[in-house]
């Protein structure tokens, strides 16, 4: 072999150089190629351990928030229960009392109103969830409801099942008010004044007036049912203690029940006997009631029979009583041609009704009339009253007294 042909087969098989400062070789193949790519494209691998800490500390900081958001969430319904648990328990509320009036039909939420207006409750929303709880529902005034109309004082000691307690019907809380009714006092008159007094409403009171059937004997035919007026003259005038806000049928069956006191039996049998009904025996005494000042009731009682008991007389039936037409239609004038049944001056005999209220003594001298024969009275200047068996003699007595010299 010559030289040159070993030094060509000695540059042939020289190996590659290491990377440590030799020339890199080139792959020598496709696959090698491609998985030299890949390595290059692939990132850096971390290794487990490495991983495992990154978890711990990101599950530490995790718990950590988890743990900080329950803690408040429960610091929040901590501080919102105890709120609500002041208000139902009544604790640290500053000292105060209220009226609250408690209407016919009010439901559980119009009562949570109340009390939140007058400043007993701060949470109507808790004060309905505790009726719901404690089985309070129905409308006030309902059968088996536990709220019943009327008007009660209420303070902020009491926690929500007081509040409930002192708005029941035997509750000592519920508020009275005295009522003294006048005799001679209209059906109207008297709704009104126990309205003023807070007992109840006029319309309340007129509702039931012609709709609700009282149980008296004596009122039973009186006036048909939807008259407001079948109730007039049974209102015994007295002294009465009434609830505020009191149910209208007990208001007015207290009165009723006090006339059916004073009008007693002996004095139901006496008028019976003498052929009048215990309803016009009432009539006559509200005419006695607004036609004298209470001293000569007897007399003023013996003019109206002898002119209902004697049609034939100078009289002829009509009684002539003033009192009766400004009954129908009001005011101070009287209108002596009033289209009116309760014209006593162009109808014969009663009223329709009463038309006042008559007191004790009224109704005895209805009952129990003097025996006379006069037809006929008149107030003179000395404001009393005189009397008269003939219309001669009444107009003789009017004309010598000033207070008719200026009458048309």
């Amino acid at each position: 072999m010559s030289l040159q042909d070993n030094h060509e087969e000695r540059r042939y098989q020289r190996t590659p150089r290491s990377s440590q400062g030799g020339r890199r070789v080139a792959p020598s193949s496709r696959t090698e190629r491609t998985q030299h790519a890949e390595r290059a494209e692939q990132p850096e691998r971390r290794s487990p351990s490495t991983r495992r800490k990154k978890r711990r500390k990101m599950g530490a900081w995790g718990t950590l928030i988890y743990i900080l958001f329950v803690l408040g969430i429960s610091a929040l319904l901590a501080g919102v229960g105890w709120m609500w648990a002041n208000d139902v328990l009544a604790l640290n509320k500053a000292e105060h009392t209220a009226a609250v009036e408690i209407s016919e039909g009010d439901t559980v939420g119009d009562v949570a109103d109340k009390l939140k207006e007058q400043g007993l409750i701060e949470y109507k929303f808790v004060f309905q969830l505790f009726c719901s709880l404690t089985h309070v529902s129905g409308k006030a005034g309902e059968e088996d409801a536990k709220i019943t109309p009327g008007t009660y004082e209420l303070n902020t000691d009491m926690d929500y099942r007081a509040l409930i307690s002192s708005m029941g019907s035997g509750s000592a809380n519920r508020m009275v008010t005295t009522v003294t009714i006048p005799e001679g006092m209209t059906e109207a008159q008297i709704f009104a004044l126990l309205e003023e007094k807070g007992v109840s409403t006029v319309e309340q009171l007129e509702a039931t007036a012609a709709n609700y059937d009282f149980n008296f004997s004596f009122l039973k035919g009186v006036q048909p049912l939807g008259d407001p007026k079948r109730l007039e003259g049974y209102l015994f005038p007295d002294t009465y203690e009434f609830y505020m806000g009191e149910d209208p049928v007990n208001v007015l069956n207290k009165m009723i029940l006090r006339f059916d006191e004073v009008f007693t039996d002996e004095m139901r049998a006496d008028i019976q006997e003498a052929g009048y009904t215990i309803n016009q025996a009432v009539i006559i005494a509200s005419m006695i009631e607004k036609e004298t000042d209470g001293s000569d009731q007897g007399k003023i009682s013996s003019v109206i029979y002898n002119r209902l008991d004697r049609p034939t007389s100078e009289t002829a039936g009509y009684l002539n009583i003033d009192a009766t037409i400004l009954y129908a239609t009001g005011g101070t004038v009287v209108d002596l041609n009033a289209d009116t049944p309760y014209n006593t001056r162009t109808h014969t005999g009663l009223p329709p009704t009463a038309i006042a209220n008559p007191g004790t003594d009224a109704l005895r001298a209805a009952v129990y009339p003097d025996t006379t024969k006069y037809y006929y009275y008149a107030l003179g200047d000395d404001g009393k009253h005189s009397f008269f068996a003939t219309y001669r003699e009444h107009q003789n007595f009017i004309a010598t007294q000033e207070l008719y010299k200026n009458e048309k």
